[in-house]
């Protein structure tokens, strides 16, 4: 319906622009955390008589702006050349062909042919679990990841409607976002180690300075460190924020690729509790599929719980709740409803359906 996908695509635009001012803000962030490491290491160390270690932290970082801004988009242009590769190796990922599963391909191509999209490449990992990523920020990387887990697992259709979750982040442009966000964040944890021991063997040579010349700089390392552990807790915020609210967008743009929400439902009914890949770093997981909050750690994770991801099918998809639960853990029946949730489908959503009876 025209509304509704006028309203769909109106949130992915914002989504993006809103996102945008975040990498901006994240990317000052470096900026910050530099200018943090600078006041504790002259607070620590010493300046020079006459000098305070504000105005000596304001002077070597104006001096040092330029490298710091080459440093961090050489760092950024580094991670979006091996990214595919990187995460590939670290999540033990392998590339597939057509000729070694067609189904899957025939199933993406399908999926991208309808919506004009060049097919990406398709990987596998040998593992249990149940998930799925993206990832890449160019049509020449963009690569779909699944798990042989969920492969064998789902069904076609619940299959398809993860697929289709991992092409609308591709879509949106959450993959290119997302590997900017982790690869600015490594920035900040990266230089402020080395920031960190370099200016301090650097500050002991005004270290036999008088006391009077080390005035205010108990006053610089509690500032510094003050805007280090904000610097790292916004990166933190910034990175999550990037996530959670885009898994909502992904699971409405894979119901509008497939036009079946009860399949993506389903899939994430079966995929709970059963979706940690063992051995793969957090910030591939931050990019998965579903990466198994729990009620007390939701507002902490990268994703919505599934609770709430289930609940928003059903009151704007117009998904059903199966009639029985799929394969999964106790956990899922405890958390979801399954009664009242079934109720509210028939007023909501595009595809709305009365459940049966």
């Amino acid at each position: 319906m025209p509304g509704e996908a006028f309203g769909l695509y109106t949130h992915q635009r914002n989504n993006r622009i809103r996102s945008n001012f975040l990498l901006v803000g994240l990317f000052l962030l470096v900026y910050l955390t530099v200018w943090g490491l600078l006041l504790v290491a002259y607070g620590y160390g010493g300046v020079p008589r006459g000098h305070s270690a504000f105005s000596e932290a304001g002077r070597t970082f104006l001096s040092w702006l330029p490298v710091i801004t080459l440093a961090t988009a050489a760092w950024i242009f580094i991670g979006f050349r091996i990214n595919v590769a990187l995460i590939g190796a670290v999540s033990g990922a392998s590339g597939i062909s057509r000729e070694e599963n067609p189904k899957l391909y025939r199933m993406l191509e399908n999926l991208c042919i309808s919506r004009g999209m060049v097919t990406p490449k398709l990987a596998i990992i040998q593992s249990d679990a149940l998930n799925a990523f993206a990832s890449g920020v160019n049509d020449k990387q963009f690569t779909v990841t699944l798990t042989t887990g969920l492969i064998e697992q789902l069904n076609d259709a619940e299959l398809e409607a993860v697929i289709a979750h991992e092409l609308t982040h591709i879509r949106n442009g959450d993959v290119r976002l997302m590997v900017i966000a982790i690869v600015i964040a490594g920035v900040i944890s990266f230089v402020g180690e080395v920031m960190f021991r370099g200016l301090t063997r650097r500050s002991i040579r005004y270290s036999s300075s008088s006391s009077d010349d080390k005035k205010g700089g108990g006053i610089a390392i509690l500032i510094g460190i003050a805007v280090i552990a904000i610097s790292w807790f916004l990166a933190i915020v910034v990175r999550l924020s990037l996530s959670r609210a885009r898994e909502y967008l992904a699971d409405a743009g894979a119901v509008e690729l497939t036009k079946n929400p009860d399949a993506m439902i389903s899939a994430l009914l079966k995929i709970s509790g059963r979706a940690d890949i063992e051995g793969v770093p957090s910030g591939v997981m931050d990019m998965c599929f579903e990466n198994d909050p729990d009620d007390f750690a939701d507002l902490f994770s990268t994703h919505p719980s599934v609770t709430k991801r289930v609940q928003a099918l059903v009151q704007t998809a117009g998904g059903r709740m199966p009639l029985e639960a799929p394969l999964g853990p106790p956990k899922v029946a405890e958390r979801q409803p399954l009664p009242e949730i079934a109720e509210t489908s028939a007023a909501h959503g595009p595809w709305s359906r009365k459940p049966p009876g």
